[in-house]
């Protein structure tokens, strides 16, 4: 598939009209839908995490109907095996009378995939989604099997109830841009919500872009230069994170186990390219590192248990330090 290329007034007006058409299914979340656009424009990989019932598994498949774009969902459950995900090797007789082997691909085999509730599998399933989410390919019987560009997992997960479920290792949670909390509506936006959603008409989005068009406004955001002295001012950040530095404030030295990744300052810069042209600028910001901070670092810093003993959760760390690094 060629990349068009695109001119910045063209992805602003596209990403706009992405935001307004999903905003006719999904009220409110704005911050949340931000986020995860970001993520689908740079192909990257989101996790929502919230309590059941604010419309995570709606807003993902509202996203995939207005980008027209293949989507899969997979319930993640204990009993789910990798190859529900992936696919496997089923033998078949041919048109020849011989027996062979054919491979049957999986629902990962999709643009957009959504991952639900999946601290529910195994960590031998969710494992399974590893490759697909680092090399875009699948691997059974010894054969690689590519994804279709393009291809983002978008995950959810509850987190009061953990019963029955599988945190997700730090090497999975590191291979997601950024993770998103999704609150709570307001009074009013639950009103809007009960109009919507409890008449005989369903609100439905319809498409405004193609993959085509995806894949452009991923070509122009990978292309936005970044000044030596933003991308600076995120190295500062991301080794403040870590408690061993001397840069490092005392609310991480107290509480953080051990920081972001060098992930970590690549979504940060990435994240705040897109965050640039979104606003209508071709040119990246402190305020752009600063917009998406919290949601590209929030899953990357373990913290020590004296946090939870103390009230103190990672969005709290990462206010600190914005307000103690120096832009």
């Amino acid at each position: 598939m060629t990349t068009p290329t695109m001119a910045l007034s063209e992805f602003s007006a596209l990403a706009r009209r992405i935001e307004d058409e999903i905003a006719r299914v999904i009220v409110g979340q704005r911050a949340v839908l931000r986020g995860v656009l970001i993520g689908v424009i740079l192909g990257r990989h989101v996790l929502l995490e919230g309590v059941p019932g604010l419309g995570k598994t709606m807003l993902i498949r509202t996203l995939a109907d207005v980008l027209a774009l293949r989507f899969s969902r997979i319930q993640f459950t204990p009993d789910l095996m990798p190859a529900d995900i992936i696919g496997t090797d089923i033998l078949e007789e041919t048109e020849e009378g011989r027996r062979a082997f054919r491979f049957r691909p999986g629902p990962v085999f999709a643009n957009l995939v959504l991952a639900d509730e999946i601290n529910r599998a195994t960590p031998k399933t969710q494992s399974a989604l590893l490759e697909a989410m680092q090399e875009q390919t699948v691997t059974v019987g010894g054969q690689r099997y590519p994804l279709e560009a393009p291809f983002f997992v978008m995950a959810t997960q509850n987190p009061l109830e953990m019963e029955g479920t599988y945190p997700l290792p730090e090497a999975q949670l590191d291979r997601f841009l950024f993770k998103l909390n999704v609150a709570y509506p307001s009074a009013a936006e639950l009103v809007q919500i009960m109009n919507l959603t409890t008449g005989a008409q369903q609100p439905q989005a319809q498409p405004v872009a193609t993959a085509e068009q995806v894949l452009g406004l991923r070509q122009l955001a990978l292309n936005t230069p970044i000044a030596s002295h933003v991308t600076e001012y995120v190295a500062r950040l991301v080794v403040a994170t870590q408690p061993q530095d001397a840069s490092a404030p005392d609310l991480v030295r107290r509480y953080v186990a051990v920081g972001a990744s060098p992930r970590g300052a690549q979504a940060l810069v990435l994240g705040a390219k897109v965050n640039a042209l979104l606003e209508g600028r071709y040119n990246v910001a402190f305020d752009d590192v600063k917009a998406i901070a919290a949601d590209a670092l929030r899953h990357r810093l373990i913290l020590k248990y004296e946090a939870q003993g103390d009230g103190i959760d990672a969005d709290q760390i990462i206010a600190e330090l914005l307000a103690r690094v120096r832009a």
